[in-house]
């Protein structure tokens, strides 16, 4: 399944997961010419939100009907076309790219994404704590206890700690805990939505928290380059590490927008 979204998030158009890489092969390729002046929403059936270019419907690449489910939702991607200037930039365009992940995509199995989202709880980045310097156990402690401290009291999950990257396997009763929070979630844009978040960050408890409101997201994105971030500062960052992270974050705050709208 994670193979399956991120082929639908590449589509033909972002045609490599990295975006430096992608980004080369975007100039080689040019973008297509914004075709369309006005950008609108409407509800035609009462139900499902639609974003429309000069009246007609926005279209998945399976070519479906982009239908949203709440108006906030609609206008993050009307807002993302409008924004588009004399050519269309599908990276710029996160929350549209999810929300067509999650039609063409997660609406056909929404299990199998939930599962794959279980399957970084078991193995999540906060319980993995380095050994030394003494600075970096520091952060990661403030970054990541508190994350911890949610799950144990929302979710009812206790998760162990471990130091180093060898694998320490977790209480059935926590990944359990963990596991029915998330059988609760249907919908395949917050699924979908959960599992772009999860991907980013490696941690399936940051990924929740942000929904539960416990944590902002962009104290979630710092939480989870708290190891990074101590490398940058002790050696510097190269130019191309930069943008695939800018990319990424912009990926991942589009998901929390999304998720918020829902």
């Amino acid at each position: 399944m994670r193979d399956l979204l991120n082929d639908l998030e590449a589509g033909p158009a972002l045609s490599d997961p990295d975006p430096v890489e992608r980004a080369r092969k975007q100039m080689r390729q040019p973008l297509p010419r914004r075709f369309y002046d006005a950008v609108a929403t409407d509800r035609p059936d009462g139900e499902a939100h639609v974003v429309l270019l000069d009246g007609k419907p926005v279209r998945t690449p399976a070519r479906a009907v982009l239908r949203l489910p709440t108006e906030a939702a609609a206008r993050l991607v009307a807002d993302e076309y409008a924004a588009q200037a004399a050519v269309i930039d599908p990276m710029t365009m996160p929350v549209t790219r999810l929300a067509n992940t999650a039609l063409d995509g997660v609406a056909s199995d929404v299990q199998a994404v939930l599962e794959d989202v279980l399957r970084f709880a078991s193995c999540d980045l906060v319980c993995y704590r380095a050994e030394g310097p003494e600075g970096l156990v520091e952060r990661q402690a403030e970054a990541w206890d508190p994350v911890l401290d949610w799950a144990r009291a929302a979710l009812g999950a206790r998760f162990l700690l471990a130091e180093g990257v060898m694998h320490v396997e977790q209480p059935r009763e926590a990944v359990g805990a963990v596991g029915i929070h998330l059988a609760m979630r249907q919908e395949p844009m917050r699924v979908a939505a959960l599992h772009v978040m999860t991907a980013l960050t490696g941690s399936a408890l940051l990924a929740l928290a942000v929904e539960a409101g416990a944590l902002d997201a962009r104290d979630a994105w710092a939480a989870a380059h708290v190891d990074e971030d101590w490398n940058i500062r002790q050696w510097g960052e190269d130019a191309e590490a930069a943008a695939r992270r800018a990319q990424r974050e912009r990926d991942m705050m589009g998901a929390a927008r999304l998720l918020a709208a829902l």
